[in-house]
């Protein structure tokens, strides 16, 4: 049985979407799947758009372009405006209802939505909305485990930055938390 997982993960320049698909590759490996991680981004690195495509699967991954993903992440209107016809029936989509405030326009297709900005505020630190919504992933995938996160962000996050691990994974836990009471 093939474990394959095409994600787009898309926002705007800022809001975290290459760590997502970072962490999630890390976590990939470590768990001994193949994985790709594919960067994309608009004319300004903050405030344009970006993408990420991450592939993962037990098997060997042919191309890291994700043509249909299996799943798409849209952390603002124009990802989801940009990817929600590239799902496939029962594909799943996870939004940032935080910035976005409108319905998907397909019923075919699994939607979560995650109010991060609003989870990451009440965790202390806004920089996190893009752990919340990749807990929400993971949970709503079963790609990876908790620890395998933490140790995925461990990699990630160094030097200085290892003192926010811990804010990033309680982030993480509370994504999961509302993609579970959606499933």
């Amino acid at each position: 049985m093939s474990t394959y997982h095409g994600a787009i993960i898309s926002g705007f320049g800022g809001q975290g979407v290459m760590l997502i698909g970072q962490v999630l590759s890390y976590a990939a490996m470590l768990d001994n799947k193949n994985v790709t991680w594919l960067p994309s981004y608009g004319p300004e690195m903050r405030g344009g758009t970006a993408n990420c495509m991450v592939v993962y699967d037990e098997e060997a991954v042919g191309s890291p372009i994700v043509d249909t993903p299996t799943e798409v992440v849209a952390m603002n209107i124009p990802s989801l405006l940009k990817f929600e016809e590239e799902l496939p029936e029962n594909g799943i989509l996870i939004l940032n209802s935080s910035v976005i405030d409108r319905e998907p326009n397909r019923e075919d297709i699994k939607v979560i939505k995650v109010d991060a900005n609003k989870i990451a505020d009440e965790l202390g630190n806004l920089k996190v909305a893009n752990m919340v919504v990749l807990g929400a992933y993971v949970q709503a995938t079963e790609m990876t485990g908790i620890e395998t996160l933490e140790k995925a962000l461990k990699k990630k996050l160094t030097g200085n930055k290892s003192k926010l691990v811990e804010i990033n994974l309680a982030a993480i836990k509370k994504g999961m938390q509302v993609a579970k009471e959606q499933m």
